[in-house]
């Protein structure tokens, strides 16, 4: 699953492969608001954290099978 981060005052946004399901990535980034963190690790073992304050959006996308080929 991909997750992409807006981070404020940054001009590119932090983009993760993540293992884990959409409800797991949506309840630790509602917890970061409380927490003052957002910790994230990916499908490689990498840990990002990110300040919750600095946060401007976390957009979740639906788990994607590799694809081979044109779309149209």
């Amino acid at each position: 699953m991909e997750v992409k981060i807006g981070i404020q005052n940054a001009s590119r946004e932090l983009v993760l492969d993540m293992d884990q399901p959409g409800d797991e990535v949506e309840k630790a980034v509602g917890a970061a608001i409380d927490k003052g963190m957002l910790s994230l690790t990916d499908s490689k073992g990498r840990r990002v954290i990110v300040p919750a304050d600095k946060l401007a959006y976390v957009e979740i996308g639906s788990p994607s099978i590799g694809q081979v080929g044109f779309r149209s």
